[in-house]
């Protein structure tokens, strides 16, 4: 039908109680919600208040009482250390029930903040449905993070136990988080009580007496657990947003919604079912790990792939497409920032050619902005759809997207699809009102945000209304810019600080982008805007080429500033451009343009905590210098 997804998500704002309640459906309640939403209190909306409901029970034991016991609830692959096994939904739940049997023994109890910050390894997945399972509320933060921004999230969620690991593993070698616990520990004000630490094979940690704790040790005599009932409206989990400085923003999840709103994405987005197999290849640091590599899949009783390596390197291009066809993936998540890797050493597919991809139905990709040559590039190679959607650590799951699962519309190149039911996403001017279709503005949700979404900061509401509530009354403030075009279709262009002025001319740097990327040359492009003392600002671009470019720089910059003249016209002032040998990111792939902008214009900056290769900043600092920006390094 071809308005169906139009007719869903008009049912959706029209009557989001009805809707949502029917959704609701598919989980195990311990005690029906008196109301689907709570508008008692607005613009603090509550979705189910008065239901009572586990979701580790709903993620793990009702899918074992239902007879899926024996089904791989998680693959674990690790081709950074050569591992691979499965763990079916009956050994989840007893490493589970008996991980939250010892955090109870040790006081543990509904309520406490428990950090988690480990690898990825499936003993992640365990702390993360150990701490729901006994309603605590877990804070993952990414493993081998910075010993002062540990601190600082340890100072704010205030835990009682901290889960840990002797180590990661990257392609560069072997990271010791050990020695990064024990700093973060000594600059944090809060005391915690105890440190469990899994002992890796790569590293074996020194344990501290009194307060570190062998996992192992502790595993082996800890009794099972229950899962302990909580409100709907309770907080699952805090997720400090990538890239905070100073105080840090500490997104909070409710159970209730959560599950509801994931349940229902990962039939209807993603088209998946029970025992189907989904991977999202991410890490659970990340809000894509919380949603689709943890609980998303589980809700709905699939197979979830738990994957540590990277797209290249461990140990070629081709390991995402063996590992899909070996385990018979059904859907498939990653960023656009892994396929631009994978097409840059692999231009042409060759890692493909013989890899079987029958199983795979989609592709999905998120996490920053999809140019239509990268879309292009994945659709040429797999032949499959794929599906650009766009959403937030905030939001938790998609805001715009293809529904893959119930009413698919066709892909347009440069857009995530359409707003998913739930969200009544507007596009506004300066001063509050909407514009018209193709025209830029500033992308808002408006008021109620549908369940899954963020209930509050931790322990900060003022913060939660003054950066989200406040600049448009009645709406949620996304950050990004971009526009609509009259068949409803959304396009992300940039964050909000990334609008170029030009002359009194609003630019995106996506566009910019977009642009550059149509070149064969370019694996991948950011723009920034510098400063400039007749036109307010001016674009710079930094490229990534391919292997094999064998053109001149002369010859390279002389086409990439003709296409951009062609394309976006003589306004856009595109004069400057350099090739870098990479670009920095976060490491949830995010290009650090902020950063960048800040060492072109010669401003104080802080290293950003999520950063994945500091160096990186050196090899754009030694290209903007080149190009008469930043002064040279001292």
């Amino acid at each position: 039908m071809k308005d169906l997804h139009n007719q869903l998500h008009q049912e959706s704002i029209d009557n989001p109680n009805a809707f949502w309640g029917e959704a609701a459906g598919a989980l195990a309640w311990d005690k029906t919600f008196e109301r689907v939403l709570d508008d008692s209190q607005a613009p603090m909306y509550r979705w189910f208040s008065g239901g009572q409901l586990n979701t580790c029970y709903n993620a793990v034991d009702r899918h074992v009482e239902a007879g899926r016991g024996e089904q791989v609830a998680i693959q674990y692959v690790s081709p950074i250390t050569g591992t691979e096994y499965g763990i079916t939904y009956n050994e989840l739940q007893a490493q589970v029930s008996r991980l939250a049997g010892y955090m109870a023994s040790q006081g543990v109890v509904k309520g406490d903040r428990v950090i988690i910050y480990m690898p990825m390894v499936p003993e992640t997945a365990y702390a993360m449905l150990a701490c729901a399972r006994l309603g605590a509320i877990h804070s993952v933060v990414f493993g081998g993070f910075a010993a002062n921004e540990l601190a600082t999230r340890i100072d704010d969620a205030k835990p009682k136990m901290i889960l840990s690991a002797s180590c990661g593993v990257e392609p560069s070698g072997v990271v010791a988080y050990k020695p990064l616990l024990d700093d973060a520990l000594e600059q944090a004000s809060h005391r915690v009580d105890q440190c469990v630490i899994l002992n890796r094979p790569q590293l074996q940690a020194e344990l501290l007496d009194g307060r570190d704790v062998d996992w192992q040790g502790a595993m082996a005599d800890a009794p099972n657990i229950d899962c302990q009932t909580v409100e709907a409206t309770d907080p699952l989990y805090i997720l400090y947003t990538s890239g905070t400085t100073g105080q840090p923003k500490g997104v909070v999840r409710d159970n209730g919604g959560h599950a509801v709103a994931l349940a229902w994405s990962m039939k209807h987005i993603y088209d998946i079912n029970p025992g189907d197999v989904f991977w999202a290849a991410s890490d659970v640091g990340w809000v894509v790990g919380h949603s689709y590599i943890v609980y998303g899949p589980l809700l709905v009783g699939a197979t979830t792939v738990l994957f540590e390596g990277k797209p290249v390197g461990t140990p070629d291009p081709g390991i995402f497409w063996r590992t899909i066809a070996k385990y018979n993936v059904k859907s498939f998540f990653t960023a656009p920032t892994a396929i631009r890797a994978i097409k840059r050493d692999d231009p042409e597919g060759d890692y493909l050619k013989d890899v079987d991809l029958s199983c795979l139905g989609t592709l999905f990709l998120a996490g920053e902005r999809c140019d239509p040559d990268t879309l292009h590039w994945a659709e040429q190679q797999l032949d499959k759809p794929v599906i650009d959607h766009w959403w937030q650590t905030e939001t938790g799951w998609p805001v715009a997207a293809n529904l893959m699962g119930t009413a698919p519309v066709p892909v347009k190149a440069g857009s995530p699809a359409k707003a998913v039911p739930g969200y009544d996403v507007q596009v506004l001017d300066e001063m509050g009102d909407p514009v018209a279709p193709d025209q830029s503005g500033n992308v808002v949700i408006k008021l109620p945000l549908p369940p899954g979404t963020l209930a509050t900061l931790w322990q900060n509401e003022g913060r939660y209304k003054e950066s989200y509530l406040s600049m448009y009354p009645g709406y949620y403030l996304t950050g990004d810019a971009g526009y609509m075009d009259e068949e409803g279709y959304l396009y992300i262009m940039s964050r909000i600080d990334d609008i170029i002025n030009v002359a009194g001319h609003r630019l995106s740097t996506g566009r910019f982008e977009e642009v550059l990327c149509q070149h064969e040359a370019v694996a991948e492009a950011a723009v920034i805007g510098v400063d400039d003392k007749l036109k307010g600002q001016v674009p710079l671009g930094l490229v990534v080429l391919k292997k094999g470019c064998d053109l001149s720089d002369e010859q390279l910059y002389k086409e990439l500033i003709g296409l951009v003249r062609e394309q976006i016209g003589p306004v856009a002032a595109f004069k400057l451009v350099s090739a870098v040998p990479k670009l920095p990111k976060t490491r949830s792939g995010k290009i650090l343009r902020g950063t960048m902008r800040k060492i072109a214009d010669n401003q104080d900056f802080k290293m950003p905590a999520t950063i994945e290769d500091p160096y990186t900043l050196e090899l754009v600092r030694n290209a903007l210098t080149r190009m008469g920006y930043a002064d040279a390094h001292v």
